[in-house]
């Protein structure tokens, strides 16, 4: 990461409230320790779960205090960030996985830097990262196993067949806090940038955090650096919160998206900063056929108050894997500068699914190439069976209160021949364009605009008084 945006992120960081005191208030006075561990022990203290705050409120039931509190130095492990802490990390959830009935658990990761491989978690979890600990990705290929490809996508997402593990992993769990005193998990995913660039990757990189098949998870203040991959990808999830976390990665770093919700719901991702190679955030549920198949949508998701910047992809995006729908999402608050565009519908021929119940609004975007984009054509394809007669539908979609400054071209909105992209309303939206580029690119899209400069295409000028757009 260049030097200033590496002590933008810190001032960012260092503003960030301190929960060290909420979190020490919340702690028991009597407490259920680790067998041959002293309670005296600052590692060894069960915290509270964070209250969590306004509209993510809901989303995640908080637990009580773990009962059983474990340091992960109590299996072996040793932070010089060079020994391997794989097998500990794995022997330690192991032996936790027995507390899940009885009150659940807690391995808590001192200061230090922790090399790891991959290691999965268990339920009524909680991985808390003390001030300055720091979780170190394996550079050893071997310690990142495969697994199978997620049946809604059919194969690895960039290679055939198997796809790499994340370096935290779970499948099928129930009430997991990832958390701490914004401790830091490094990916370190220049090996596997490399691998991609080199055109030597034989298998889909592993995201940083994945959970699958899971319930009641809240991942909070928290710092995630340099993914291999996606970042954090809840996939087949519910009531997720996402909340007080950085995301930082180099910004030609290839597909290292921020959050990625997939067919997943109730999740609730608020008030984090990230720079990454690809979008800040994408909502996805499934790839062509697999995805149909599948039919596992995204919904009722909220994305709110999430800044940073992109320069090659999307502050939010929308698909373009989201062949098994995706519903009733709502940002807001959303800030991204510098950055291909601020917000994106990407969907394809084959794709299928729909995209509906959309409101945007309070986006404010500063230097951004196309500020508003429905794309299309990626000819990005799961395999050779995907149905070319599987075509996508958009519909209901508000965007409002939009403020952008040098913007370098007016919205591109482009659908698909054979379907209609419509019911899509503008309303109160200010971009500030160069007179030559202030012209839309509309095709096979319909809707209606109020207020919007600079002035629409034909296809949005159908308003009236009584228009359902104003009732939004």
């Amino acid at each position: 990461m260049e030097p200033w945006r590496a002590s933008k992120a810190l001032a960012l960081l260092r503003r960030r409230p301190s929960w060290a005191i909420l979190l020490a208030a919340m702690t028991l006075l009597t407490v259920s320790t680790w067998p041959q561990t002293s309670p005296a022990r600052p590692d060894a203290v069960p915290v509270a779960v964070p209250v969590v705050q306004t509209g993510c409120l809901g989303f995640y039931q908080p637990s009580p205090p773990r009962a059983v509190v474990a340091s992960i130095r109590d299996f072996g492990g040793v932070g010089d960030g060079n020994t391997s802490n794989t097998l500990a990390f794995r022997k330690a959830v192991e032996r936790l996985k027995e507390f899940g009935e009885k009150g659940g658990s807690q391995l808590t990761v001192p200061h230090g830097r922790w090399l790891t491989g991959s290691f999965n978690l268990t339920s009524n979890f909680t991985l808390f990262l003390e001030e300055g600990a720091v979780i170190l990705g394996s550079q050893d290929p071997t310690e990142w196993p495969l697994i199978e490809p997620l049946p809604s996508y059919g194969r690895g997402r960039e290679r055939n067949g198997s796809r790499h593990i994340s370096l935290i992993h779970g499948n099928g769990l129930s009430d997991v806090v990832i958390t701490g005193q914004n401790g830091s998990i490094d990916g370190q995913g220049r090996m596997w940038w490399d691998l991609w660039w080199n055109r030597t990757l034989k298998y889909t990189r592993g995201h940083l955090l994945e959970l699958m098949n899971s319930k009641n998870i809240l991942i909070f203040n928290l710092t995630f650096l340099n993914s291999p991959f996606w970042t954090i990808h809840p996939v087949y999830c519910s009531n997720v919160v996402v909340k007080n976390v950085t995301i930082l990665a180099p910004l030609n770093s290839p597909n290292t998206d921020g959050i990625d919700p997939d067919s997943s719901s109730t999740v609730c991702i608020e008030d984090c900063y990230i720079e990454s190679g690809d979008d800040l955030v994408a909502v996805k549920s499934g790839w062509d056929q697999y995805g149909i198949a599948m039919a596992r949508p995204s919904t009722n998701i909220v994305i709110r108050r999430v800044s940073g910047t992109t320069p090659t992809c999307s502050g939010v995006g929308i698909g373009s894997e989201m062949s098994g729908g995706i519903s009733n999402i709502l940002v807001q608050d959303l800030h991204v500068w510098d950055s291909a565009a601020a917000v994106r519908f990407k969907t394809d021929q084959g794709r299928g699914g729909y995209i509906t119940n959309i409101t945007i609004s309070n986006v404010t975007m500063e230097r951004i190439k196309i500020p508003i984009r429905i794309s299309r054509g990626s000819n990005d394809h799961s395999d050779e069976n995907w149905d070319p007669k599987a075509l996508p539908r958009i519909s209901n979609i508000v965007i409002a209160n939009i403020i952008g400054v040098d913007i370098k071209k007016a919205p591109v909105l482009e659908g698909i021949e054979g379907t209609m992209f419509d019911g899509i309303c503008f309303r109160n939206v200010n971009l500030s364009v160069e007179r030559s580029k202030a012209k839309w690119k509309c095709e096979y899209v319909g809707g209606e605009a109020y207020d919007v400069f600079p002035l629409p295409c034909e296809e949005f000028r159908n308003s009236s008084s009584s228009s359902w757009c104003l009732q939004t």
